[in-house]
C-alpha cells in the first residue's frame, strides 16, 4: 500500500526544509527514475518566537499538508506527475514566501532583498491573502497596473514611485511564482502564458575608462578589501557574488591557459574555465590568504557606502556601483577589439542578445563615422 509522509530536514542555515517521503518509491515524472523524496521548497523557521514567525510556520505546514493530501490522491489514481481533478485552494502568498525563503537560503543577498520587496508589494495589493482559485488574468492585469503606479517600500523615509524597471522586475517574480504554482498543480491553468510583461526602459550603463580605473587604484578607500574586489571585477568581469565566494582551490595556472578560475556561476549555475590576466591574479595575491576564500566575509550592503565615498574622493563624475565595474570590463573588451561572441562567453551570458546592450555604449562604427568628417576651421585647434 502506498504511503506519503511529510518529513523535515534541518539545513545549515537553521531553516527547516519540508519534503515528502514516498513508500514504496515513485517514478520521478521528470527523468523516469525511482525516488523516495520530493522536496517541496517550503521552509519552517526553527524555534519561532515572534507571532509572525509562528504564523509563517503554521501557513507553510498547512500548505505542505495540502500538497501531501493531493499526492496521496494522485498515487491512488496512479496519476502522479499528471494533471487530475483534485481541486486545491491555497494561499498564494504562502507559496510566494516559500520561494523568497529559497532565495534567502541559496541566492545572493541582493536577489533576496529584491524578492522580499516584491513580496511586500503583493501583500500590500492582496491584503495578505489571495487564494489560488481566485487567481485570474483579470487579477494579474490589476496587479500589473498596481505595480506601475505603486510607491517604493524599500525605504519608508523616501516617498517615491517605483521605477518602471523595478516594477518590471517585481512583476517577473510574480509570474515566476505563478509558474511554480502551475507546476505543483496548485492552479489549473498556466496563467503565466497569457500575462503581459512590463517592458523595461533602456538605461544608461555607466562604465569606467582605463584611466579612471588607474585613478581609483591610487585613491584611498575606507575598506581596502572593497577596492581590490572592485578592480578585480573590472579586470575579470565577475559579479560580486562570484568574487565574494571565490576559493583559492578553484584558481589554476598552466602554460596553455595562463591563470584561470574554475567557476560555477552563482547566477547561471554553469561551470566554466574563466581566464584572468596576470594583473588580475596579482590583485588576488595582495590578500592575506592562500587557502579557502580569497576575499569573503563581506556583505553587499557593506560595500555600497565605501564605494560611493571612494568615487567621490577620486573626483570621478559618474554614478558608479559595484556592478558598474563588471560593465566596465565588458565595455573595455569591446573597445579594445574583442568580438561580441567572446565577450558574451566571458560574461557568462546564455544569449549573445544580452551582451548586445554593451554595443550601444561602445559602438565603434558610430564613433568612427562621427570622426570621418573633419573640416579645418580658422581659429579652432
Amino acid at each position: 500500500m502506498s504511503k506519503v509522509t511529510l518529513r523535515e530536514k534541518t539545513l545549515k542555515t537553521g531553516k527547516i526544509s519540508l519534503y515528502l517521503d514516498y513508500y514504496p518509491p515513485i517514478i520521478n515524472p521528470k527523468n523516469g527514475t525511482e525516488t523516495r523524496r520530493e522536496f517541496l521548497k517550503l521552509y519552517l523557521i526553527e524555534n519561532p518566537k515572534l507571532i509572525e514567525e509562528k504564523k509563517h510556520n503554521k501557513e507553510t505546514l498547512d500548505l505542505a499538508e495540502i500538497i501531501k493530501s493531493k499526492r496521496n490522491v494522485q498515487l491512488k489514481n496512479k496519476e502522479f506527475g499528471f494533471k487530475d481533478n483534485v481541486v486545491l485552494n491555497v494561499n498564494f502568498i504562502t507559496l510566494y514566501k516559500s520561494v523568497v525563503d529559497e532565495y534567502y537560503n541559496t541566492g545572493s543577498e541582493s536577489n533576496y532583498n529584491s524578492w522580499k520587496a516584491s513580496l511586500n508589494h503583493l501583500e500590500n495589493f492582496s491584503g495578505g491573502t489571495i487564494l489560488s482559485n481566485n487567481l485570474t488574468l483579470d487579477y494579474i492585469k490589476k496587479y500589473r497596473t498596481y505595480l506601475l503606479n505603486a510607491k517604493s517600500t524599500r525605504n519608508s523615509k523616501v516617498d517615491k514611485k517605483l521605477a518602471k524597471n523595478t516594477a518590471s522586475s517585481y512583476f517577473k517574480n510574480f509570474i515566476a511564482v505563478l509558474k511554480v504554482a502551475y507546476k505543483q498543480n496548485l492552479i489549473e491553468k498556466n496563467l503565466a502564458e497569457d500575462a503581459e510583461y512590463i517592458k523595461e526602459e533602456e538605461t544608461h550603463r555607466e562604465y569606467l575608462t582605463e584611466e579612471e580605473i588607474s585613478l581609483l587604484w591610487k585613491t584611498e578607500i575606507k575598506i581596502e578589501k572593497v577596492k581590490y574586489m572592485a578592480i578585480f571585477s573590472a579586470l575579470s568581469g565577475l559579479r560580486f557574488v562570484d568574487i565574494n565566494n571565490l576559493y583559492w582551490e578553484n584558481i589554476f595556472q598552466d602554460k596553455h591557459q595562463g591563470y584561470y578560475i574554475s567557476l560555477r556561476e552563482e547566477k547561471t549555475k554553469s561551470i566554466k574555465n574563466h581566464p584572468i590576466s596576470n594583473t588580475a591574479y596579482n590583485i588576488l595575491k595582495t590578500q592575506k590568504t592562500d587557502v579557502g576564500l580569497v576575499f569573503g566575509g563581506i556583505k553587499y550592503s557593506q560595500i555600497t557606502r565605501p564605494i560611493k565615498d571612494w568615487i567621490k574622493k577620486s573626483e570621478i563624475k559618474k554614478k558608479i556601483s559595484f556592478h558598474n565595474f563588471r560593465h566596465s570590463y565588458a565595455t573595455l573588451q569591446l573597445a579594445n577589439g574583442t568580438d561580441i561572441y567572446t565577450v558574451s562567453k566571458l560574461l557568462g551570458h546564455k544569449n549573445v542578445s544580452t551582451t548586445q546592450i554593451y554595443t550601444k555604449v561602445m559602438d565603434k562604427s558610430k564613433i568612427e563615422a562621427a570622426n570621418r568628417i573633419n573640416i579645418k576651421l580658422d581659429g579652432l585647434s
